[in-house]
């Protein structure tokens, strides 16, 4: 995307958080490309999931977004880590109801090698399973309560893909912040799974 679409889709988004929800509409045509090409990125990291294709997942996002009463979005990178969100959780939730009906609705215990190779990589999970990412999604719902700056990151880096760069544009930071929290982030999940994977069954 150019810098002057960049810099159109920020316009309409703002012109959103003041109230013109038309906006929202104006918006989709500039962004279609860069939603479908987050959706294959997202679709790639759940192994065997066949539930929804990626224009599904597009459309579905798109309703999601649609549907919020108090939109926030400030720029075209903060829309497109919301976005980015939103179609983890889809993908999330179907992920959720597949495993509960195969295996009765508990979690395997993985080896935290796998864990560990997952979040070394810098945020690109496509080799994750389904499993995995389950179990870094819980450990993340607690790492948010510990510290929602380092939520927020692990959020943009690693579900969704997102650049250093993007990430601190995103969420109106430095990128030498980005890259300080992330590896605290990292670190903090690893010794979470870890212990997790000690305690006795």
């Amino acid at each position: 995307m150019s810098d002057v679409q960049q810099q159109t889709v920020t316009r309409l988004l703002l012109q959103l958080r003041a109230g013109d929800r038309g906006a929202f509409d104006a918006v989709l045509p500039l962004v279609y490309d860069e939603l479908h090409e987050l959706a294959k990125r997202q679709r790639r990291r759940w192994n065997g999931d066949d539930t929804l294709n990626t224009t599904a997942l597009v459309h579905e996002a798109y309703l999601r977004l649609a549907d919020q009463s108090t939109p926030n979005w400030s720029s075209h990178p903060h829309f497109l880590a919301v976005a980015s969100i939103a179609m983890r959780q889809i993908l999330l939730d179907n992920a959720k109801r597949k495993h509960a009906a195969k295996r009765g609705g508990g979690l395997e215990q993985m080896p935290i090698q796998e864990h560990d190779g997952t979040m070394k990589d810098g945020g690109d999970v496509a080799a994750a399973d389904s499993e995995t990412i389950i179990a870094l999604e819980e450990s993340l719902r607690r790492l948010e309560a510990h510290s929602p700056e380092l939520g927020r990151i692990v959020e943009c880096r690693f579900f969704g893909g997102m650049t250093v760069e993007d990430t601190a544009a995103a969420l109106g930071v430095s990128p030498a912040t980005v890259k300080r929290r992330w590896s605290m982030a990292q670190a903090w999940l690893y010794t979470d799974l870890k212990r997790l994977r000690e305690v006795p069954a």
